[in-house]
């Protein structure tokens, strides 16, 4: 069995940069068991103050844009200015299906071996919520670790988006041309929520049509109101394959953070975005206790039944649940 570290070890292990002991330190982050939840719990009290110094990208996309060789393009685009980059990984499919993402790490090849990158899939069956929470502690840990950009990547589609746009400062969408009719009713959603459009594999015969994305794209973008950031969001084209359009990306992220900075965004966007981490976590946990309580559990099964089978109004066994759980929790 291997040894089991200190709090000490573990927080001037990972404010060194020592990458094993930031991975064991994610692993404990990762843990449901009581102790490394309170382990955790001190890992990141005492790591506090050296986080927040990082920008924290976001970076989501449509089945088969590319996400993976864009990842490892862009990580190299960064890694080549002498900065450091972590990438985490966000998937909610994973309960289901096991879900990509460690495909995804063994698809960025060429980063996973670069000094200055450190990739970390999310872990598997867990819930959203828990997934989520996950994350945002790991790029606290990554921060702390002195990395300087961390890429968080979402590998399903939906609620996803949102919360990797609630823990990031930028958002960047991936796009492809001529993706079909049937994704028209979630791109409004997540263009809205986009500070970036990159329209990726614009190489080859579908340059074209890349082109033509990009001007449709933009002329969509006129039309939405504009953005708190005060950042003008508009779409570029790109090709992960040829590495074109990726420093391009990369200015108009900077471009984005000194704008933001200056105009207070920046700072008073990542205030709010704590409080609602904070609330996140009071509601996760509350729920936790729920349906952990042995008195919830003797009851559960039997107003499951009683309400799937109609003899019992759903409200009045949430109630009942509810009120048992108050006066014996």
């Amino acid at each position: 069995m291997r040894h089991r570290l200190s709090l000490e070890e573990y927080t001037s292990g990972i404010l060194a940069g020592d990458r094993l002991v930031l991975s064991r330190a994610i692993t404990i982050i990762e843990s449901r068991l009581t102790a490394d939840k309170d382990l955790a719990a001190q890992i990141l009290r005492q790591i506090l103050p050296r986080t927040g110094n990082s920008l924290r990208i976001g970076i989501t996309g449509i089945p088969g844009v590319g996400k993976s060789t864009f990842i490892e393009a862009f990580g190299k685009q960064v890694t080549s200015l002498g900065k450091s980059v972590a990438v985490l990984a966000i998937d909610p499919s994973s309960k289901k299906s096991g879900g990509s993402i460690l495909g995804d790490k063994t698809r960025m090849e060429e980063l996973s071996r670069n000094s200055l990158a450190f990739i970390r899939p999310s872990p598997t069956g867990l819930s959203l919520g828990g997934v989520a929470r996950s994350t945002r502690e790991t790029m606290l840990l990554c921060e702390a670790g002195g990395f300087d950009v961390i890429l968080i990547e979402t590998v399903g589609v939906g609620q996803s988006e949102t919360l990797v746009k609630g823990m990031t400062d930028f958002f960047l969408l991936l796009m492809l041309a001529g993706a079909g009719d049937e994704l028209q009713g979630i791109k409004k959603g997540i263009m809205e929520m986009a500070d970036l459009i990159a329209i990726n594999k614009a190489d080859g015969l579908n340059k074209d049509a890349a082109m033509r994305a990009v001007a449709e794209y933009q002329q969509a973008l006129h039309l939405f109101p504009k953005t708190e950031s005060g950042f003008i969001s508009k779409a570029v084209p790109c090709s992960a394959l040829e590495n074109t359009g990726i420093a391009a990306i990369w200015d108009e992220m900077m471009r984005f953070f000194d704008i933001t900075r200056k105009n207070g965004f920046f700072e008073k966007n990542r205030q709010l975005q704590n409080l609602d981490w904070m609330h996140d976590y009071i509601r996760q946990t509350l729920e936790e206790q729920f349906y952990n309580s042995p008195v919830v559990k003797r009851k559960l099964t039997s107003l499951e039944e009683a309400v799937g089978n109609n003899l019992e109004p759903p409200l009045s066994a949430a109630r009942q649940l509810i009120d048992i759980f108050m006066k014996n929790g």
